[in-house]
């Protein structure tokens, strides 16, 4: 919202204060002034010049010499090349030695052998946007009303001796966005009275309702339609000083009636619209939803394509325009326009918005509908329009209104105590000064020992609870006075919970181990959505998916880790290994909101070692993967209720992968993806892993203990055992370490055997044995005896038979 300082001060006295003072004010309160512009800020010199005679230049074409009264003891010679100067006009003139925007400095100059002594501007040169340019002085100079005297100051009779205060509003503050609602906020805060527009004017006897009839079909789109009629207008330019207001304020000048319209629009923040009413075709305004597919060609030329979601205005047959967005331009008032239907109406914001969003119109009217107006100024707005299209435009007011009101706009009232006022803003700010305060913001308010009843003016339609008069007190009493007090309670350090502690340990280890984090998308397609699940479950589908690819939430974490690395491949970057740690999302039916669970999951691929110097590489493979889970649950404090178990799994080769078994219980798996779908894919050989985070961190974690270096020697035995193929390496070790009683410290698989020299269906399995005792020397006796526990313990269960 641009607010010219001049035109507010007919509103709220301003003696005192300074735009930049009033800015600050502003700001501190509560609304941000972003920024206050000087019109005429570094410009000087440029006068009022009256052009006595024109004539074509003799050595230019496309260039004018003219002798030009600039108020002095002489008229003096300018050469302009507009080509709408003419003898007679008041135009602006930078005389010699005058400064215009971009510090453009005047000089005497000789264009063509002829003298010039200054420059005849056009608006543009006096630094205003072309935008806010008439039409009629876009290409040429700027043409003042005869009026004005030569050697007058021009930049002060355009009222570019102004200052412009950006406001930047927040949605709720829409009763901002109308110098009336600015300067409510301005005489609060300055603790001055607001002075409105008289609105008193001469009516003629003949009644509106005879000469237009209002009804309205769609009651809750359009509850209150006001239409004013008057005649023997003159169209013609509007005064300069009416121009200037409208440029400050953004909008560009038209004619005198459009020019009401927009004036009263930034003035009382009601949007208005003018009809010819002799355009308009018939005696009747019928307000209603459009047609599907009925079309309507609007004042900017375009054929538009309604649907039944728009509202329209309507002469009884067909669209006059569309409700609160554009005018059509079947009635669109033209220069030999007499006769006016004036529009003062009530839409709902919602409805606007959307005819505003499907055809691509903001404009400063649909964007006030859309964060609503004051219903109580819709009738004042038309009057105050019908003002001053008598005085600006000679025209005859009939008497009265043709009217639709299905409007209940009843004030909000709102009660409250001063006790909570100062409870929650911390302070002790006496009743006498809140009272001052809701008076000084034109609410009507009531006191009884300190329990306040405030009646709410319509034009504020953000104040509706308790907290919003709290805050009203709290910006008007000002945010510097809140003192700054610490907390009266017992505060203690803030630290992450075990669980936090725990998933931080694990995402640090991985780190540490070579992966890269990655964060994919919690959103994947059908086919994706089930693949490599930990836990089957039917997946979640969105109500309003973006695409297909996003149309459901994910039951693992593995499909898009497999994206990533084929993303990594195809751009040469063939040595990939990443970690997740997110969530899955587990359905609960139909109607039920799923439960997330937290997943950790990896996927690797390409060489794990590379060291050309000494030429030795090491490809990725099951045995590194499981080798950086157990360094996890190793960290984790798990390792020893972690077990492996070989599995098959859709998706993953079915003999590279197993189960993670936390104390019996399946919590997760590691694997190589399956050949097929590595082939799909277009991927290298790949091994992945996922685990179910929650249920590995919610377990009794094993405290991390340290040991002494030892000082006895520890004795190592080593033993190969031929076994049937089906026996799992895994169980023989768990068998190893049950038999070998306290004095065993390790065991360790160091190789595997499946050759010729061996039974069929038979496989040799070579262990290491570490046995020892932190507090003496153990003896070959003592640890023979233990070993052959062992022995018969592995023969017994397996039929294992050490191999010679």
């Amino acid at each position: 919202m641009f607010v010219s300082y001049k035109w507010l001060q007919n509103y709220v006295d301003l003696s005192g204060i300074s735009a930049e003072e009033l800015a600050e004010k502003i700001t501190r309160s509560g609304i941000e002034v972003e920024g206050v512009e000087t019109l005429n800020e570094g410009m000087s010199g440029v006068v009022i010049g009256h052009v006595l005679e024109k004539e074509q230049h003799p050595n230019a074409d496309k260039l004018n010499k003219c002798l030009v009264d600039v108020g002095g003891e002489l008229p003096v010679q300018i050469i302009c090349g507009a080509a709408n100067v003419d003898k007679g006009q008041k135009v602006a003139v930078a005389t010699v030695g005058a400064v215009l925007p971009g510090n453009f400095k005047i000089k005497k100059a000789k264009l063509r052998g002829e003298e010039s002594n200054g420059m005849i501007c056009s608006l543009q040169e006096l630094g205003i946007e072309s935008k806010l340019v008439a039409k009629e002085f876009s290409e040429g100079i700027f043409v003042f009303p005869n009026d004005v005297q030569p050697g007058a100051d021009a930049l002060a009779e355009l009222s570019r001796d102004d200052q412009i205060l950006e406001l930047g509003l927040t949605p709720n503050r829409s009763d901002c966005l109308s110098m009336l609602g600015v300067a409510h906020e301005v005489a609060a805060i300055l603790g001055r009275s607001v002075t409105y527009p008289d609105l008193t004017h001469v009516e003629a006897s003949e009644k509106a309702a005879d000469y237009i009839s209002v009804s309205v079909e769609a009651k809750e789109e359009n509850p209150l339609y006001v239409a004013k009629v008057i005649r023997n207008v003159r169209i013609a330019p509007s005064p300069l000083w009416l121009q200037t207001r409208l440029m400050a304020a953004g909008i560009r000048p038209h004619n005198n009636v459009v020019d009401i319209t927009n004036y009263v629009l930034i003035e009382y923040g009601q949007p208005l619209h003018a009809f010819d009413y002799d355009r308009l075709g018939s005696k009747e305004i019928l307000v209603r939803l459009a047609e599907a597919s009925e079309e309507i060609v609007t004042l900017d030329g375009q054929k538009r394509i309604l649907t039944s979601e728009h509202l329209v205005i309507t002469n009884g047959k067909e669209p006059v325009a569309l409700a609160g967005v554009m005018g059509g331009e079947n009635s669109e008032v033209h220069s030999d326009t007499t006769t006016i239907l004036l529009e003062s109406a009530y839409f709902n914001g919602q409805t606007v918005r959307k005819a505003s969003k499907d055809h691509g119109l903001r404009s400063e009217a649909s964007a006030r509908f859309e964060k609503g107006v004051d219903p109580n100024r819709v009738r004042a707005a038309a009057e105050r329009a019908a003002q001053l299209m008598i005085e600006l435009a000679g025209g005859e007011v009939l008497n009265g209104s043709a009217e639709v009101n299905y409007l209940e706009a009843e004030p909000a009232v709102v009660g409250i105590h001063a006790d909570k006022i100062n409870k929650v803003l911390g302070m002790n700010i006496s009743v006498n000064e809140i009272q001052s305060i809701f008076t000084r913001l034109g609410f009507e308010v009531k006191e009884d020992n300190g329990l306040f009843t405030v009646t709410v003016p319509t034009r504020r339609g953000d104040i509706a609870i308790e907290e919003d008069l709290i805050e009203e007190v709290a910006r008007l009493y000002g945010y510097d006075n809140i003192p700054s007090t610490f907390p009266v309670s017992a505060s203690s350090p803030g630290r992450l919970t075990e669980y936090q502690s725990n998933r931080r340990k694990a995402r640090r280890y991985l780190e540490g181990a070579g992966l890269y984090q990655a964060i994919t998308y919690s959103l994947t397609s059908e086919e994706k959505a089930s693949q490599f699940a930990l836990e089957a479950s039917d997946y979640t589908r969105l109500a309003m998916p973006m695409s297909e690819e996003r149309s459901v939430l994910r039951l693992s974490l593995v499909p898009h880790l497999l994206e990533t690395l084929k993303y990594n491949l195809a751009r040469q970057n063939d040595q990939v290994a990443l970690y997740e740690m997110s969530s899955v999302f587990i359905s609960k039916g139909a109607g039920e909101q799923p439960v997330e669970k937290e997943r950790l999951s990896g996927a690797v691929t390409g060489l794990w070692h590379l060291n050309q110097w000494q030429g030795e590489k090491k490809p990725v493979d099951f045995y590194v993967v499981k080798g950086i889970l157990d360094g996890l649950f190793d960290v984790l404090g798990l390792k020893e209720q972690i077990t492996y178990k070989q599995a098959k799994r859709d998706g993953l080769h079915p003999g590279r992968t197993a189960e993670i078994l936390l104390n019996g219980q399946t919590a997760g798996f590691i694997g190589q993806v399956h050949p097929k779908l590595q082939k799909q894919m277009d991927l290298t050989e790949t091994y992945v892993f996922e685990l179910a985070l929650q249920q590995l961190l919610e377990t009794n974690l094993e405290e991390l203990k340290f040991s002494v270096i030892p000082r006895f020697p520890s004795m190592t035995r080593d033993i190969a055992l031929v076994v049937d193929r089906g026996i799992v390496a895994g169980d023989l070790k768990e068998t190893i370490s049950e038999a070998g009683g306290k004095l065993l410290k390790e065991v360790s698989v160091f190789d595997l055997y499946e050759g010729d020299r061996l039974e069929e269906n038979k496989k040799s399995l070579a262990f290491s044995l570490r046995y020892f005792d932190p507090e003496r020397t153990l003896t070959d006796e003592e640890v023979a005896k233990a070993h052959e526990k062992v022995l018969r313990a592995v023969e017994e269960k397996y039929a294992a038979v050490l191999r010679g």
